[in-house]
């Protein structure tokens, strides 16, 4: 190790690698999203992007609307996605 001056001596153990602890019970594990693009919900579907904006509305998904123009996005809650598909099942 080299030898540093005192006033440096600070400065090197603050540049030392910080190993991170995993149980530290503030940290919280990761937010599931609650809302979906629509080109999630078409992959999710195997569908298009253009038959998940024609057809959701008929179907019963409500779209989210963000934005203004051509740049909004179509948000869907996953939740009533995922419920809307279980109402598809076959029995």
């Amino acid at each position: 190790m080299i030898a540093l001056s005192p006033a440096l001596e600070g400065v090197a153990s603050v540049m030392e690698p910080q190993s991170f602890d995993t149980t530290h019970p503030r940290r919280r594990p990761p937010v599931e999203p609650i809302l979906m693009e629509t080109s999630e919900v078409a992959v999710m579907l195997s569908m298009s992007t253009s038959w998940v904006y024609r057809e959701a509305s008929k179907l019963g998904l409500k779209g989210y609307k963000l934005g203004r123009g051509k740049n909004a996005k179509v948000l869907y809650k996953r939740t009533e996605v995922f419920k809307w598909l279980e109402q598809q099942k076959i029995y």
